[in-house]
């Protein structure tokens, strides 16, 4: 029932909303590199568990497919999370979610550059309104500073996390076409996880596993088991019932929840100005995938990459 789809991937979207509270309660304690790894340790754990519970087993990469996972793991786990922790360590967890919120905008950018995707006179208008809506959220309201050069680590970092995942978006379409989703994600999470390894035990991993509280673990154990592994498993799942096109649209919601999980849980407060521009963002990026849906119906040329699996 399409109904039940939709509330899971309300859900689904409240438990991302959820890993940037995570996420900044652990860069509050925890070196980012052993954050990042510990997470992707767990979740690649929890992943097989779920893949042989779901589909009975990992398909087996052949050999083409491993540069592409390669990719992946460097550029969906290892890059993005520790921008994503080192980010949260200077940047509150609702401003860092509007932030994060630009990333479909960057992927239809860069699909209209690569992939030469055609879009209507309201896609451009919603990618002119994404584009008004992220100059305020990554200056802070104040966009006169992004001319003055006051741009600092914290944004910087948040601004790699989004170029990461539009890669690994972008690397993602191809090799989904012949690798099932899970596999892919499971392969791309093992992989970022050992490339993770690496800074990890530079940053002291093993002596500061000891020092690691509960509420350490707690968030770690949240972000690997239910923002990683139990979201994208509901998460494809919710693509298979409704298509990708419709599922996307879901993704709006995480800044949202974001913000009012950040309000409620660490008092956190946002610019007026802020907060109109995530809205803006979130409206344009509505409004280009409306608009690239109904071109994409017009023109009735089926899809097959990842991140337009054709509707159901």
């Amino acid at each position: 029932m399409p109904f039940v789809t939709y509330i899971t991937l309300t859900l689904t979207m409240l438990l991302w909303g959820g890993t940037f509270i995570s996420g900044r309660i652990l860069a509050e304690n925890v070196a980012p590199a052993n954050a990042a790894f510990l997470r992707f340790a767990i979740a690649s754990l929890a992943l097989l568990l779920i893949t042989r519970l779901t589909t009975g087993g990992l398909q087996r990469p052949r050999s083409q497919h491993w540069l592409p996972l390669l990719l992946l793991g460097a550029t969906g786990v290892f890059s993005y999370n520790v921008c994503f922790f080192i980010g949260l360590k200077h940047i509150s967890a609702g401003r860092a979610a509007l932030f994060v919120a630009c990333t479909p905008l960057v992927i239809t950018l860069l699909s209209l550059l690569f992939h030469r995707e055609r879009l209507s006179i309201f896609g451009f208008a919603g990618i002119l309104l994404s584009l008004t809506g992220a100059v305020f959220v990554i200056s802070n309201g104040h966009p006169g500073t992004l001319l003055e050069g006051s741009f600092g680590i914290g944004e910087m970092a948040l601004l790699g996390c989004v170029l990461s995942w539009a890669a690994y978006t972008l690397i993602g379409r191809s090799i989904l076409k012949t690798l099932a989703p899970l596999t892919a994600v499971f392969y791309s999470s093992l992989i970022g996880t050992l490339l993770l390894l690496v800074p990890a035990l530079q940053a002291n991993l093993v002596t500061s596993l000891p020092r690691l509280s509960l509420t350490d673990w707690f968030n770690l154990a949240y972000l690997g088991i239910c923002g990683t592994a139990i979201g994208f498993s509901l998460y494809y799942q919710g693509i298979q019932k409704i298509g990708a096109t419709r599922a996307g649209v879901f993704i709006n919601l995480v800044p949202l929840f974001a913000l009012l999980l950040s309000w409620l849980l660490l008092a956190e407060s946002i610019r007026y100005s802020v907060l109109a521009g995530g809205l803006m963002v979130l409206t344009g990026v509505s409004l280009t995938n409306i608009a690239g849906r109904r071109a994409s119906k017009m023109q009735a040329m089926p899809r097959s990459d990842l991140s337009s699996i054709p509707e159901a």
